[in-house]
């Protein structure tokens, strides 16, 4: 489903336009990318958690060369569902 998809059937399940809609995703969509960007993390019960997760460093291979490089440590956007939601989508 694309945001373009997600307006429509919002905008039909709530009788709100289009343009309310896609504004209200775009803004909610916003704040937790700056959310995230600040080190916060955003909870939303029964839904999931979305936080900066810390990746250690590693080493890989460039396989087409033939050599190894070193990845370093960072931090990555990452996303945790809710128990109620993992366990409802293992059940179908």
């Amino acid at each position: 489903m694309t945001k373009a998809d997600m307006v429509n059937e919002i905008a039909n399940r709530t009788g709100l336009s289009k343009a309310e809609i896609k504004t209200i995703i775009e803004e909610f969509l916003q704040l937790i990318k700056e959310s995230i960007l600040a080190g916060m993390s955003i909870q939303l019960r029964g839904f999931g958690t979305f936080f900066r997760k810390k990746k250690a460093s590693k080493k890989a291979r460039n396989i087409s060369k033939g050599t190894t490089i070193d990845i370093p440590a960072h931090e990555a956007p990452a996303y945790k569902a809710s128990k109620e939601f993992a366990s409802a989508v293992k059940a179908q």
